[in-house]
Parts: structure tokens; sequence; C-alpha cells
């Protein structure tokens, strides 16, 4: 991988923000290293470990590189993997647990928006940098009033390797309406942070283009029963299932809105687009799911990440967010070379801090593309994908960037 970043020249001393490894030689071969920690924080249990578990195992490919590489002189990377459960009150225990350890100077998560509005300000008043592979909801960068136009970001150390709903949502729409030519859309969601936000934003475009929204419905994301709406669904005569939400009700959901008779396809965002959406619903034939950033397997840039992560041996799968996670560790490994690089090789005692304002200027060529961020901590990059579930798998629809 290329990275277009500052060389560091001599090795790491250590530092208050690190603490030396007597017992093993550091990772420049001297005999000693400063170890430096990357938090992780995403859902390693419950329904949606499947994507939690692709994450860690990408931020630990992402370390072992830079160790293998001695991508930064005299340091060793460790990250320490904590289970938020995709619930806030956990995530936020986490937070406050990776900001008192002392070695941290970065943190990859969380998976879930909801969670990340429980951790930012414990990590912004920490300055310790946060880069989430995977939250996509606008006011998270942008503030409450982002719909408005009246854009503030609320925190500086927050930051996000995915593109946001403002432009995913649209997305669907654009594809729905212009592409696949379905006019009228039944609009439902979980009421959860990301579910709720997508499915306002895809209403939004949906309806300026001059689509009907025919019915909507919020559930429960731990309902597994909908056949009171499947039921609606059929009667309304939808073409079309717009869900904003995650794997774990859109399966069970497109499952039973088809053995109710309605023979029409469920859309959603990366939040659907898993393997596990297959698993749990064997009628998942034509479904369609957004995602962000450009097909992994597609990308010639993603080549050794792919190649690496199966010769690491890994039991699971990437999934959707593996190279964005990967990106977001690098993204923090590069802050930290940086950091050093400005400070004659050595880690400062407000390293955390230099690493946030670092982190805003870094520039690489990742696995997912161009890795930078704009003003608001926001990805640069706004390429999206649209998949289909074809013969069992997720094939790539259409791939393009948003206009709008």
């Amino acid at each position: 991988m290329i990275v277009l970043s500052i060389a560091v020249v001599g090795a790491l001393t250590v530092s208050a923000c690190g603490s030396r490894d007597s017992k093993k030689g550091g990772s420049d071969g001297s005999g000693a290293g400063t170890t430096v920690v990357i938090g992780v924080d995403a859902p390693l249990t419950g329904d949606l470990s499947a994507i939690g578990i692709g994450i860690k195992n990408s931020v630990d490919l992402a370390v072992r590189t830079a160790n293998a590489t001695n991508e930064v002189p005299g340091v060793k990377f460790e990250i320490k993997a904590l289970d938020d459960t995709a619930k806030p009150a956990p995530g936020q225990q986490n937070a406050t647990q990776l900001v008192a350890d002392k070695n941290v100077l970065g943190v990859v998560g969380p998976l879930n928006s909801s969670v990340a509005q429980s951790m930012q300000q414990i990590f912004n008043d920490a300055n310790l940098v946060e880069i989430s592979p995977a939250n996509t909801g606008v006011a998270l960068t942008q503030g409450e009033k982002w719909a408005s136009g009246t854009k503030v970001r609320p925190f500086k150390t927050y930051f996000r390797t995915a593109t946001t709903d403002a432009v995913q949502g649209p997305f669907a729409a654009q594809y729905l309406y212009n592409d696949a030519k379905k006019t009228k859309v039944f609009l439902i969601d979980d009421q959860k942070t990301y579910g709720a936000g997508l499915a306002s934003t895809f209403k939004g475009e949906f309806t300026k283009l001059g689509g009907t929204v025919i019915g909507e419905e919020h559930i429960n994301p731990d309902d597994r029963d909908f056949s009171a709406i499947a039921t609606k669904v059929k009667n309304s005569g939808a073409e079309a299932i717009y869900y904003g939400g995650e794997y774990p009700a859109a399966g069970p959901l497109s499952l039973q809105v088809k053995d109710a008779g309605a023979n029409i396809p469920v859309m959603g965002g990366d939040g659907m687009q898993s393997a596990d959406f297959i698993k749990l619903n064997p009628k998942s034939q034509g479904d369609l799911a957004t995602a962000v950033g450009l097909s992994v397997e597609k990308l010639p840039s993603a080549a050794k990440f792919i190649a690496d992560y199966a010769a690491a041996g890994y039991k699971d799968p990437y999934e959707t967010y593996g190279g964005y996670s990967y990106d977001s560790a690098w993204a923090i490994i590069q802050g930290i070379k940086a950091v050093a690089a400005a400070n004659n090789g050595k880690l400062p005692g407000d390293a955390r801090a230099k690493v946030v304002d670092a982190v805003q200027k870094v520039g690489f060529a990742g696995v997912s593309g161009t890795v930078s961020f704009d003003e608001f901590g926001d990805t640069t990059n706004k390429q999206l994908t649209v998949y289909k579930v074809q013969d069992g798998k997720w094939a790539v629809e259409k791939s393009g960037t948003f206009t709008g």
C-alpha cells in the first residue's frame, strides 16, 4: 500500500503516552520500543456480531501490517477490542475505559450511529481521535440542524471513512426511481438513529423525483414477527419497500412480505448488506442494498488487503466494513507517524491532541480508495454502490457518485 505521509527518522522513545516493552524486542529490532494501543469498539456479540467481528479483525490486520513493516520505527501497535453489543450504554462505558488507558492514541468504531452519539463527548473531552468505518448519521459530523442548511461540526475528534445518509438515502432513491422504475414505495424504519435517518433522506429524494410513499411503518429493531406489516404492504400496491435499519430485522421482514404474496424487492442501506441477511431470508433474490464506496472486491487498491486477510487465517469474513475499518486504523497510524516525525521521532506528552490534528490532514491511497477528511471529519470519498441479491450472493448492480 502506497502511503502519502512523512517518513519518520529515528526510533521513538518512551513518553507519557506509551509504555516500554522490555520483555520483547521493539518493532524496530532494537530491543526496546513504545507500545501504542488502538482501541476498537464494535458489537462482538449479538445479532450484529458478524459485522463487528469483521471490523475488529480488519483493524487487527492493519496493526499486524504496521508492526511487520516497521511503519512507525520504535512503535509496537496493539489493539484493545471492546464489545458494545450495538447499544449506546455499553458503548459509553467502553469509551470511558478506552480514555482511561493512556496507551490508547486512537479508536476505530463504533458500528452504530446511536452508539457513536453516546461516545463522542467522552472522546472529545479527552482529545482522543475516533474514526468510524460505518456510522452514516449526518448529525454526528454536521450537527442537528444540518438538514436546514446549518452545518456545524460538534466534535473535532470524530471522523469517519463511511459516507453519510445525506448521500446514501438519496442515492438509493435515485436508483429505485430512475433505474428500477419504481414509483410507489412502502417506507419502513426501525426508529434507531441510523434507520430513521436513512429512511428520512430516502423519502425526501424519492418524493422530489416524483415518487409516492404509499405507506409508512415504524418497527422495533428486536421484532421478528412482521405479519401485520406484510399484509399492509401486500394490500398497498407498493412496487418496492425501502427499509431503514439493519439485517437482523430486514431478513425476516423481507421473507414475511414475500410469504404474504407481495413479490416485490426490499431495499435498504449498508446495514442490510451483509451475508447474514441472505442466510436469514431464503427468498432474498432480487433484494437490494446500498453500501458506501465501491465494491472492495473490485478495487485494485483492495487486492493486497483481501489477500492478507485470507493469509492471516481469520475464521470470520471481513464483511461490509472491512476495508473501511482497515483504512480507519491506518489513518490513526499515519497520524501517529506524522506526530512523531514532527517531534524528532518522539511521541510528545500531548500526543492525543496532536494525533487529532494530524488525522485531519492525512491523505493516502487506502483499501477503499483515497482516504482523507473534509472540514467536518467526513470522508471525501462520496462514491456508493447498489448491490442486488443474485444466486445467494450480493452482486454489484451499479456504482457511482451521488449528484443532487
